[in-house]
């Protein structure tokens, strides 16, 4: 497995048997050179709120870099972080958060992550798209929401349990083709 980011000294990886990969995620060259001999690509762009602002693509921007470099290279799996509340799911998104956030303070965010999805859908890879609520830090709880309905899930899930969620839509089939809400 290799984690691919601008700045891996921050990573806390320690098992020998983990790469760690720098490179931008806007950067054709360096995307290229990640995604040659996997099995499956994560993306899981994270940007400062000001990064938006100064690349409005910034999601869909560096996801066609992962697919073309996909395609070139003839990896299939394509697993996507986006928000809960983008695409078909934002109906089930409260007053409160289509409000304050989709519609207000991260609206940005949530236009380019509609752009991504679409891309991600349109690609002809097996992908799968993960809809998480608001992120939390700390342990795994191990038992979350996974779900493809169009419904409302817990407010938050801890990163550790999106990221088992992210790696076992790697491995399996079941959700290959949809987008699964998380929450828990």
């Amino acid at each position: 497995m290799s984690a691919f980011s601008r700045n891996p000294a921050k990573l806390d990886i320690t098992d020998a048997a983990h790469t760690k990969i720098v490179g931008g995620f806007h950067d054709v060259a360096s995307v290229r050179g990640a995604v040659a001999g996997k099995d499956a690509v994560i993306i899981s762009a994270a940007p400062k709120p000001s990064a938006i602002k100064n690349t409005p693509a910034y999601f869909s921007r560096g996801t066609k870099y992962c697919i073309d470099a996909m395609k070139e290279h003839g990896v299939k799996r394509l697993v996507v972080l986006t928000a809960f509340g983008v695409g078909d799911s934002k109906p089930a998104a409260g007053w409160f958060m289509k409000t304050v956030f989709i519609n207000g303070l991260l609206k940005g965010f949530y236009r380019d992550h509609d752009v991504q999805e679409r891309m991600t859908r349109e690609s002809g890879l097996d992908f799968v798209i993960a809809r998480p609520t608001r992120l939390t830090n700390g342990a795994a709880k191990g038992n979350y929401v996974r779900t493809t309905d169009l419904i409302r899930v817990p407010w938050s899930i801890p990163r550790a349990d999106l990221a088992d969620f992210m790696v076992e839509a790697c491995e399996s089939t079941i959700w290959v083709g949809k987008a699964v809400q998380l929450g828990g």
